[in-house]
């Protein structure tokens, strides 16, 4: 630091040192906050000087000076543009709720946006185009980086690009593909020539209907004067973000508001190979030529999901699977899918994991060598194609969270919030970067339209992350809300749930003779609350739209005996979850004769 001045007049020195920099922080060499101030100031890069008062020649008279000039005894103590801060606490509020920006910008900032969106997937979008109604100034910024193969998509996120929508498309093919075996049963006559499926077709017309959906939300945000901007965001300030597009040019916004809403990417395994000849979800929906044989690593729904649809349009598909199946789904259910998978033609190879994996063939699809280990032996295996699915990592890595303070999940990455409000108050996050709540799009979009409403309307409803409904489209697909049994058995205590349940067989499965008994429901009963339903399952066909009704009733209390007093429609699937007497702790049979 520069020498102290007018050591005869220390309040004039210190005025002086105050007028000649912008930030000024005293402290003593003992005290170890000042670091922490420092450090604050290093990460918005702001230059500072440090004066420590027991090494200062003139340090005494200079504190005095201080203590005449704030009142306050303690260190450290803070200045920024001549004006007094305080120690470092009240440093870190200053930054958390953005007087500290104001003052080292002199109070000349002005916000362009009454809320800045950070990322275009659904609750991001959803929420900018609430908040737009209310007449709010809105900009969004959506910044897809490529895969290590090159994939990148279009605005919409996750689920519209490679997620929930292709998926489903996909699972349909698949579907298609077993009624056209099923037909012959029926009356049909498919002719002499096999049936073939062409990989090119399907990826074309998916991609194309998707496109139109990339194209619709542009002409939304436009329409509703929501500012959108295709750069890469990054806080440099509480209220200040420097957005850089795909060419490296920057520009700096200002909002009054923030929302977080950057979902994840798939993770890699720290194996060689991994990143070089491997492609995750991310690529799958756009891969230029059918897949051929398949490896899946992981146990993930995503991984099921994949595999499903994969070995539904006639390829050779092998899950690895390190330990379980669909963690954090009800295990009883989980088994029973993989189960059927197995029954479908899907190996499983459990446990195992890889260790390498090397390219030994050039092409498209090419060929790659994989070694494992497999019950603590090492395999070796070809494939035409593996594909990850492991898990996701959240997008919160890179975008200066800790510049202004946000809290993050050292363990996941994820942000802690309360209703949807992040540690900063100005600072806001919905979707899957969130901390211990559901990763669904239907759920990122509630909150993010409630979240809307309670900044700019005036609302104070919350969203309720409790009996949301989801679906895995597995090829016998199951679809939850609720409890599942482990988890109701270590709230409620296990002689204290009840559970009934039924096997089944789809009617239209019958005449071609195929998963007898596969199909299954059960629900989760609190026997001390009346039997209220916690949990409900079901395993068969059109689990989504059967499971959608099921997540209003638990919404509203349900019980076994509100089941019981529900005529079912016959003959459907459904109406099995209206005759359930069977429970598991007697030990019967569940499969069912006749219709």
């Amino acid at each position: 630091m520069p020498p102290i001045k007018n050591v005869e007049n220390p309040q004039e020195a210190l005025e002086e040192l105050l007028r000649g920099n912008k930030v000024v922080i005293f402290s003593n060499s003992t005290d170890g906050r000042a670091l922490q101030v420092q450090q604050l100031f290093n990460s918005l890069g702001e230059a500072h000087i440090h004066v420590v008062l027991d090494e200062e020649e003139y340090g005494g008279p200079l504190q005095e000076a201080l203590r005449a000039k704030t009142g306050v005894e303690s260190l450290p103590q803070v200045f920024v543009s001549g004006q007094y801060v305080g120690g470092s606490e009240e440093t870190q509020v200053a930054r958390d709720n953005g007087v500290l920006e104001q003052l080292l910008t002199n109070g000349t900032i002005e916000f362009e946006y009454d809320l800045f969106v950070i990322g275009g997937g659904s609750g991001g979008l959803a929420a900018a185009k609430e908040a737009a109604k209310y007449g709010k100034k809105v900009g969004l910024c959506d910044f897809v980086t490529p895969t290590p193969k090159g994939t990148s998509w279009g605005l919409g996120g996750t689920c519209v690009n490679v997620g929930c929508i292709p998926k489903k498309l996909m699972h349909q093919a698949a579907l298609l593909g077993q009624s056209l075996q099923d037909a012959g049963s029926f009356g049909w006559s498919v002719g002499e020539a096999q049936v073939v499926h062409n990989w090119e077709t399907m990826r074309d017309n998916i991609r194309s209907y998707i496109a139109s959906l990339n194209w619709n939300y542009r002409v939304q945000l436009r329409e509703q004067k929501v500012e959108y901007l295709n750069s890469f965001a990054e806080f440099v300030g509480p209220h200040t973000l420097k957005l850089t597009d795909k060419k490296g040019r920057g520009k700096s916004v200002h909002s009054r508001n923030f929302l977080l809403a950057m979902g994840e990417r798939p993770r890699y395994p720290d194996i060689p190979g991994a990143r070089e000849y491997t492609i995750t979800s991310d690529d799958l929906f756009f891969l230029p030529h059918c897949p051929g044989k398949t490896l899946i690593v992981g146990a993930s729904y995503v991984a099921l999901e994949c595999a499903g649809f994969l070995k539904g349009i006639g390829l050779d598909v092998t899950v690895m699977v390190r330990s379980i199946l669909l963690r954090g789904f009800d295990q009883d259910m989980a088994e029973r899918i993989g189960e059927y998978m197995g029954s479908e033609g899907i190996k499983f190879l459990r446990p195992c994991v890889p260790t390498s994996i090397e390219q030994i063939e050039e092409g498209s699809p090419g060929k790659l060598r994989v070694t494992a280990i497999h019950n603590g032996e090492t395999i070796v295996e070809e494939y035409n194609t593996v594909l990850l699915a492991i898990g996701r990592v959240p997008c919160t890595k890179g975008m200066g969270l800790e510049k202004v303070g946000v809290k993050v999940n050292p363990r996941n990455g994820k942000v802690p919030v309360i209703n949807e409000q992040t540690n900063i108050p100005h600072i806001y996050a919905v979707g899957d970067i969130l901390d211990g709540l559901p990763e669904l799009t239907p759920v990122a979009i509630q909150a993010g339209i409630l979240l809307a409403r309670r900044l700019y309307d005036n609302s104070t409803i919350q969203c309720d992350y409790t009996n949301v409904p989801t679906t895995v489209f597995t090829p016998i697909e199951y679809g939850c809300v609720g409890l599942s049994e482990e988890s109701a058995f270590s709230k409620y205590g296990e002689e204290n749930i009840e559970v009934f349940h039924s096997n089944f067989t789809p009617l239209e499965w019958t005449v071609p003779k195929r998963g007898q008994n596969a199909g299954y429901v059960k629900i989760v009963c609190v026997l001390s609350e009346n039997n209220k339903i916690v949990g409900f399952h079901y395993l068969g066909p059109n689990a989504g739209e059967v499971t959608q009704a099921f997540a209003t009733a638990m919404k509203l209390g349900a019980t076994k005996a509100d089941l019981d007093a529900t005529i079912g429609i016959h003959p459907t699937c459904a109406e099995v979850a209206t005759t359930l007497t069977i429970t598991k702790r007697s030990g019967a049979s569940t499969k069912q004769k006749g219709c």
